[in-house]
């Protein structure tokens, strides 16, 4: 196969990661294949997880961070009566326990505890930095690891069947949610533990029905097109889709060139806090902070200053 340079590309793509891979090695993948020069993603999903990843190139990772805090939806399939020190199904089972009789009433009970601003203890099987070092670091060397509890946010928790001593569940949450956490909690007060045997994302803010593309599809894009990236580059969203749920500013050509330049615009009719600024032709040129009436550039774009 013809390989061409690595090169400047800006863009989104919306992965549908596959199981088995950390999002990293999904990341390197996507990148080689479109042989992108710079490229970033927007919020780890575990090696087990499926579902939305989105992927930033270039320009595209000055608004990864946005993304990051961003609500989220995940399906998950969570096996009762086994608790793993993982808690999901790639880790060690440290201790079985009876299932009880369950019905969905008894089940949704125990989950409305689970809605809205609530405690939570993160895995220590997780990507959390403690001391600059990973947290599953410290586990696999067999550290004690502690970790102090932290407020998330569940927006909906709903229950979508129970068979035998697996249940299904949809969540909406905020950021920093570890399903995971969620699904061993939920376990621990139905009097049995549990873990997570599946889990799915669904779709992130702004991406709310996402059309997704498989590494599969990629490769097979890569595999039998003409030398050259067009075929690969055409799956790519434009940088103004992050953008979507921001406030948005409408500059003038002569706003756009002071901008890129690092000043501050005055006289203009914006709210406070951060908004994405737009040129009259309708690309974004990064984000801006109003404060008392003055806009202040804080993360632009390159071609900002090209203007």
């Amino acid at each position: 196969m013809h390989r061409l340079p690595f090169r400047s590309l800006d863009g989104l793509l919306l992965l549908d990661k596959p199981a088995g891979l950390s999002s990293n090695a999904a990341l390197q993948r996507v990148r080689k294949h479109f042989r992108a020069e710079k490229a970033g993603h927007t919020g780890s999903l575990d090696p087990l997880a499926t579902g939305l990843l989105p992927i930033c190139f270039g320009e595209a990772t000055k608004v990864a961070g946005l993304m990051l805090g961003a609500r989220k939806s995940y399906e998950t399939e969570a096996r009762l009566g086994v608790v793993t020190d993982t808690d999901d199904a790639d880790g060690q089972v440290l201790r079985e326990r009876p299932v009880p009789l369950l019905d969905a009433h008894a089940v949704e009970r125990v989950l409305k505890r689970y809605i809205g601003r609530i405690s939570q203890r993160p895995p220590i099987y997780s990507a959390l930095k403690q001391g600059g070092e990973p947290l599953y670091a410290k586990a696999r060397r067999g550290e004690i690891v502690e970790v102090a509890e932290r407020e998330v946010d569940v927006h909906a928790l709903e229950l979508l069947s129970i068979n035998g001593a697996s249940l299904r569940l949809r969540i909406t949450c905020g950021s920093g949610t570890y399903v995971r956490s969620l699904v061993r909690d939920i376990g621990e007060d139905l009097g049995c533990g549990a873990h997570v045997v599946a889990l799915r994302r669904l779709w992130a803010e702004p991406f709310r029905t996402p059309t997704m593309i498989t590494l599969d599809e990629i490769e097979a894009i890569d595999r039998n097109s003409e030398p050259g990236l067009a075929a690969l580059d055409s799956l790519l969203m434009p940088v103004e889709s992050a953008l979507a749920d921001w406030p948005r500013l409408n500059l003038s050509e002569a706003e756009v060139l002071k901008l890129g330049h690092g000043q501050s615009l005055a006289g203009l009719d914006a709210a406070n806090g951060l908004m994405a600024a737009f040129a009259p032709s309708g690309r974004a040129v990064g984000l801006v902070e109003g404060r008392d009436g003055v806009v202040h550039p804080q993360r632009l774009f390159r071609w900002a200053a090209a203007s």
